[in-house]
């Protein structure tokens, strides 16, 4: 798995996961990779830096749902798969970006020292405490294959210093 900082036309930046960079360029020409913020299918490669944010938690995450007018009128919702989201999938989306969020609200941002810090905790090192950051593909591996446990959060948060 590759995974891409992606970004929409209008500025969101969001992470997505792929088999190989040519997953990413086949599902950009098909028309399947839509902002998850506004709903464009504008999307690019972002510079890599990969972001896991902590007070993201605190902004509503607005699904693009097709029962809903988009607000700005410039940037219409698409659907996935050239087919409407059904609406039980955007409730679902919404209901797991809320638990995703209530899930953070006690946790702390500890960025690139992610995998050390979990590690220390697994080991008995330092006392446990929720946690989330950065970790790249590798040190996630090592550490599922340490046992240490770790779960990747299913929409992208961005560090608290990149918020508005």
């Amino acid at each position: 798995m590759i995974v891409f900082d992606l970004h929409c036309a209008h500025g969101h930046r969001f992470e997505g996961w792929f088999g190989s960079s040519s997953d990413f360029d086949e599902q950009v020409e098909r028309g399947l990779l839509i902002c998850p913020e506004c709903g464009t299918g504008e999307i690019g490669k972002a510079p890599m830096a990969p972001a896991v944010s902590a007070k993201g938690n605190s902004r509503a995450v607005e699904i693009a749902r097709p029962d809903v007018a988009p607000s700005d009128a410039d940037t219409p919702a698409q659907d996935v798969s050239n087919r409407p989201v059904p609406a039980e999938v955007s409730r679902a989306l919404e209901a797991l970006a809320k638990a995703q969020a209530k899930a953070l609200k006690d946790s702390t941002w500890v960025g690139k020292d992610f995998a050390k810090r979990s590690r220390d905790m697994h080991y008995g090192e330092s006392d446990e405490a929720p946690i989330h950051g950065q970790a790249s593909l590798e040190e996630a591996q090592a550490l599922v294959d340490e046992g240490v446990p770790v779960a990747p959060l299913p929409f992208p948060v961005a560090p608290p210093d990149e918020l508005n």
